[in-house]
């Protein structure tokens, strides 16, 4: 009978119903199809008084946008009045017009003395949003969400929960339909299952990072116990403002039952206890020191620094930009430069140094008796090494930047082994902030000790201790926003290879113009990021176009011309790049004013469209492209100059011509 769709309800039940329900219920003719009877909570859901609800029909209850009909929701009216239950998701609008998503149960029903349609309807404007943010994000994000060994739980602050990972569902039998809420999966619904997560959604939001949760026993679905080691991340906003967590789980029971045994092991497993124990603090993939090893290691170094009153230093180092390599060639191209990292790092130290891969990118250097100077001269040596040197395999030859950081014993003070590691990451920080590929000490820092006289003087030095903190915080977001939109426009490399190399090279000469006009340091920054990121709009224009040998149609050419726009519409929600904007938007002007998109003319152009307009037109002319081959120095310095007061500004391609008379002059004095 539960599963009849003819079912009959009966009035109490129909009445309990509409009383209970947190889903919007509407009842309706089954010839007419119109509305007949509404629950408080449908009428709130479309913004309708009972009274106005009731004077609508199917089609006027559901007008939903194209491609969502009128001859849709009847077709699907008619079907479940002979007897077909219907369950559709729907666009549906609101009285005053706004749109959300609904997801609709209607199934023919004896209500009283006669069949009538019950449609039971659920806002699910909430879930469509999570799938179509899901659908937008880039190739990385969904396979470490989707295809992740580790089980992810995504959840509202309100405890509803809005995804779960194929790994949590697969190891569970758990589906989201199953766990409505978290405080369900913590036993509530589901029985015992683990214990209750309990996350400071403030704390988390403010922090802005991961917070460790624990270790709980998992019951999955068949009975089978699993141990979970839990870790939450803030995961951004929902359109109604409720804030959203990320939370991810690794499968610990192997490794716990590991550890259990090793505990029962007897004296004659002691020497099998230290090959493990060999094998454990090893990182396989790139044969160094693990962070597992790290703080026995440290610990040892400091007591005998300390015991035999010889220096002690800790190098630390970050590749930058790492994950863009990662976006744009793979994880397997990432993983072969980390080797090839590891090896260069390893022949760049001395053969008693300890080297330690401490995480993902990041490595440490333990150096025993250097001191300061000596580990400064060592940092230095490891940046030129790794400056110079070219990373990958045949198919793609990348160069890498390093951020490095030096703290020693006993010139930096520390009084702690694990101070050297503090302050190490410390200065990284400060070094991250001020642009990478440098090395940093405490002396680069600058950082002022506070005085313990006069409160006013405590009082203005707690004020500044704030406001370098708050500065300090938004370089770091802002530094890892636009690490995350640099790997995002190095994967237009996959679409077009030339694009790539291109958009490096054109960067450093814009630049270089830049400082030749004495522009301010700030302004060539600006124009150095909109060189790197001026074919970002690429990424929406089809390969069919970006490859093609042959000339371009009227509306081919009309799309390639829209790529300025789409960077435009990409980056204009990022408030910090508002500076970079208009130099991306308007860099295929001309002087003239015959350019594109809007036309503009001499003066009008910002300065540094100007300057990456010929910075951009003489790199192209000078690398092969689909369409043509590079163009020797000589034909692109003369298309140059012919195009100058008409395509580009006079006055900088002079400039420009001085740079490459200098730059031929250095790689050939005697020309």
């Amino acid at each position: 009978m539960a599963n009849d769709p003819n079912a009959v309800i009966s009035d109490a039940d129909y009445r309990s119903i509409f009383d209970k329900a947190n889903d919007g219920i509407f009842i309706h003719d089954i010839n007419t199809f119109k509305v007949t009877d509404a629950n408080q909570r449908g009428c709130e859901m479309f913004c309708y008084p009972q009274d106005e609800i009731l004077r609508l029909n199917a089609e006027e209850l559901f007008p939903g946008p194209p491609p969502y009909t009128r001859k849709n929701i009847l077709s699907f009216f008619e079907k479940a009045s002979r007897g077909d239950q219907q369950l559709f998701e729907w666009a549906s609008k609101d009285k005053a017009g706004r749109p959300f998503w609904i997801e609709v149960n209607l199934r023919r029903s004896l209500i009283g003395p006669k069949y009538r349609l019950l449609a039971v309807v659920r806002d699910i404007t909430e879930r469509k949003y999570i799938e179509e943010r899901l659908k937008d994000v880039e190739l990385r994000f969904r396979k470490a969400l989707f295809y992740s060994p580790f089980p992810v739980m995504i959840y509202s602050e309100d405890g509803k929960v809005l995804l779960l990972n194929k790994a949590w569902t697969e190891s569970t039998g758990y589906s989201r339909e199953d766990i409505p809420t978290v405080s369900a999966w913590a036993g509530k619904t589901c029985g015992e299952r683990m214990r209750p997560v309990k996350v400071d959604i403030n704390r988390l939001y403010k922090l802005d990072e991961r917070v460790k949760e624990g270790e709980y026993i998992v019951t999955a679905k068949d009975g089978g116990k699993r141990i979970w080691d839990m870790s939450s991340a803030p995961f951004g906003t929902l359109p109604n403002g409720k804030r959203m967590v990320l939370s991810m789980a690794t499968d610990i029971t192997e490794r716990k039952e590991a550890e259990k045994k090793i505990l029962e092991l007897n004296t004659e497993l002691v020497r099998s206890n230290a090959l493990l124990k060999q094998l454990t603090v090893k990182d396989s993939h790139t044969g160094l020191y693990n962070h597992r090893y790290l703080e026995e290691a440290i610990e040892r170094e400091f007591s005998r620094a300390k015991r035999q009153d010889s220096p002690l230093s800790v190098i630390m180092m970050d590749i930058d930009y790492f994950k863009s390599i990662n976006d744009a060639y793979g994880h397997q191209f990432g993983d072969l430069v980390l080797r090839q990292f590891a090896a260069q790092l390893t022949k760049a130290v001395r053969r008693y140094d300890i080297v330690i891969r401490f995480g993902g990118e990041e490595f440490i250097v333990i150096s025993p008796g250097t001191g300061a100077a000596g580990a400064m001269t060592l940092a230095k040596r490891i940046l030129s090494v790794v400056n110079a040197y070219d990373f990958g395999n045949k198919k793609h030859r990348i160069k890498m930047k390093l951020s490095i950081a030096v703290i020693s014993y006993p010139d930096d003070r520390v009084t702690k082994a694990m101070d050297l590691v503090d302050m190490a990451d410390k200065a990284l920080g400060k070094a991250k902030e001020e642009g990478g590929n440098m090395v940093f000490s405490p002396e680069d820092m600058g950082a002022e000790r506070p005085r313990a006289t006069e409160g006013a003087l405590k009082g203005a030095a707690d004020v500044k201790a704030m406001k370098e903190k708050l500065d300090k915080l938004t370089k770091r977001v802002k530094q890892s926003l636009f690490e995350s939109i640099f790997a995002f426009a190095k994967t237009i490399e996959l679409k077009d290879h030339y694009t790539g190399e291109h958009a490096e090279k054109m960067a450093g000469y814009a630049a270089e113009i830049a400082r030749m006009m004495h522009l301010a340091p700030e302004q060539i920054e600006h124009i150095r990021q909109a060189s790197i990121l001026h074919d970002l709009g690429k990424i929406g224009i089809s390969d069919k176009i970006l490859h093609k040998k042959s000339k371009l149609t009227k509306k081919e050419f009309e799309e390639i011309r829209a790529h300025p726009q789409i960077a435009v519409d990409i980056l204009r929600p990022i408030h910090f790049m508002s500076d970079i904007i208009p130099l991306i938007l308007h860099h295929h002007e001309r002087w003239d004013g015959k350019g594109y998109p809007t036309g503009l003319k001499g003066q009008e152009i910002p300065i540094g469209a100007r300057i990456i307009a010929i910075a951009d037109v003489y790199q192209a002319l000078t690398s092969v492209r689909p369409y043509h081959e590079a163009y020797p120095k000589k034909d692109a310095i003369k298309i140059l100059k012919k195009g100058a007061g008409t395509q580009f500004d006079p006055n900088i391609v002079n400039i420009f011509l001085r740079i490459l008379k200098r730059e031929s002059h250095r790689k050939n004095p005697k020309t």
